[in-house]
C-alpha cells in the first residue's frame, strides 16, 4: 500500500521520463507491490524439534495456531538450524528466546523466564507462547477486546488451572516440596497421554511421517483440552465470580458484621471468594455463605475454610448443635425449621432462607 501511495504521489513527473523508463519504473514497482502481496499471503512456518515430543511444544504449536499472525500456519518439525533459521516461529528448540522474532526455546543456559503475575514456575515452550499471545487468544474465545478486565481475569486463571502445569512437568519441577518419594505414579494427566502418543520402539512404521502424524495428534489432544479449559472458564467460571462478586459487595446488607455472605444463585463459589477477600482487601473475613439447595428444597449455611485446599473452617458451626437433626436441632439452637448440621460443623441446613441466616447470625454470636 505505501509503494503505491508513492507511485501515486510521483506520477506527474513521472509521464515526463522516455516511454521505456517509465515502463520499466512501473514493471519494478509493479514487481515490488507483487512481492509484498506474496509475502502477505504466504503461509506462515512455525518449527519445532523432530524425534520424541512432548506435551508443551504440542501445545505450544497448537495455540499458535490460533493466533492471527499464525492461522493456519505449517508446521515445520527439524533440529537443522539452516532450516530453522528460515523460519517464522520456532518453538522449544534453537536455543534462543526472543519474542520478537517468535523465538520460544527454553533449554538454553541462563533461560529463567517465567509467567508474572505472582507465578513463579519456569515456563517451557507453551508457557512462552501463551504468556506472548495468550491475550489474542483468550480475547478471541471470549469475543472481547484483549483490554477487556473478563480477558484478563480469564487469562490469568487458565494459566494457574492449566497451562502451569504443563509448564512444572516439562521443566521437571515437583508438585510437592519434599524429598520423599511419591506413594503413586499418576500417568493420566495431559503431559503423559501426550508422551504416549510418541511411536513405541514395537512400531514397524518409524518413518519421519508417521512420527509428524502422531505429533499432529499430541497436538489436537493438547489443543483440545486446553480450548475446553478456556470455554469453561467463559461458560461457568466468569458468570460464578460475577454472582460471588456482587454477593460479596452487598454482605453488609445481610449484616451488619459483614461475615455473612448469601448468594443470589447457587455457583461453585469458594476459590472467587478467596480470591475476593484479597482483591477488596476484606477484614474481617468472611465466616459463613448461605445458598439455596433447590434438589434438597432447603437453604444450607456452610462455614468457609481456613483455606482453599483446608477442610477445617474459619469458625464451624457451634459444637452442641453438631449431629444434631430436626426438631432435636431446632430446639438445642432455639431457631425454627432446623434440618441438620453435619458432624464436623462445616455445614447445616434449615427448610427456609430466614431460619439459615438467623443459623449463621445465632453461630457469630456462640
Amino acid at each position: 500500500m505505501h509503494s503505491l501511495v508513492t507511485v501515486g504521489s510521483i506520477l506527474p513527473s513521472l509521464l515526463t521520463l522516455r516511454p521505456r523508463l517509465f515502463t520499466r519504473f512501473c514493471f519494478s514497482m509493479t514487481s515490488a507491490v507483487r512481492s509484498v502481496e506474496e509475502n502477505e499471503s504466504r503461509v506462515k512456518r512455525v518449527g519445532t524439534h523432530n524425534g520424541t515430543f512432548h506435551c508443551d511444544e504440542a501445545l505450544g504449536c497448537y495455540m499458535i495456531r490460533l493466533t492471527a499472525k499464525y492461522a493456519g500456519a505449517e508446521i515445520v518439525r527439524t533440529r537443522e538450524p539452516k532450516v530453522l533459521d528460515t523460519l517464522d516461529a520456532v518453538l522449544d528448540v534453537g536455543g534462543v528466546y526472543d519474542p520478537s522474532r517468535d523465538r520460544f526455546d527454553h533449554h538454553q543456559r541462563g533461560f529463567d523466564q517465567v509467567f508474572g503475575h505472582g507465578f513463579a514456575t519456569k515456563l517451557s515452550s507453551a508457557g512462552l507462547v501463551y504468556k506472548h499471545y495468550g491475550l489474542e487468544i483468550i480475547a478471541k474465545e471470549l469475543g472481547l477486546d484483549a483490554g477487556h478486565s473478563d480477558v484478563q481475569r480469564v487469562y490469568l486463571a487458565v494459566y494457574k488451572s492449566f497451562v502451569e502445569a504443563i509448564d512444572a512437568v516439562d521443566n521437571g519441577i515437583n508438585q510437592y516440596d519434599t524429598d520423599q518419594p511419591p506413594k503413586y505414579v499418576n500417568s493420566t494427566h495431559l503431559s503423559s497421554r501426550a508422551g504416549r502418543l510418541n511411536l513405541d520402539w514395537i512400531d514397524e512404521d518409524q518413518s519421519q511421517e508417521k512420527e509428524n502424524e502422531r505429533f499432529y495428534c499430541a497436538m489436537n489432544l493438547a489443543g483440545g483440552e486446553f480450548l475446553e479449559n478456556v470455554r469453561s472458564h467463559a461458560k461457568s467460571w466468569l458468570p460464578a465470580r460475577s454472582i460471588v462478586e456482587e454477593s460479596v459487595r452487598a454482605r453488609q446488607e445481610i449484616d451488619s458484621s459483614g461475615e455473612i455472605v448469601v448468594l443470589k444463585r447457587f455457583c461453585p463459589w469458594k476459590l472467587h471468594l478467596f480470591e475476593l477477600e484479597q482483591e477488596l482487601k476484606i477484614e474481617p473475613s468472611i465466616k459463613y455463605v448461605l445458598y439455596e439447595d433447590e434438589r434438597g428444597q432447603q437453604w444450607r449455611v456452610q462455614a468457609v475454610a481456613v483455606s482453599p485446599d483446608k477442610f477445617e473452617s474459619r469458625k464451624p458451626l457451634p459444637e452442641s448443635w453438631r449431629g444434631l437433626r430436626d426438631e432435636d436441632l431446632s430446639r438445642q439452637c432455639d431457631i425454627p425449621n432446623c434440618v441438620f448440621v453435619h458432624i464436623s460443623g462445616f455445614i447445616g441446613g434449615n427448610k427456609s432462607f430466614e431460619g439459615a441466616l438467623a443459623m449463621a447470625k445465632a453461630a457469630l454470636k456462640l
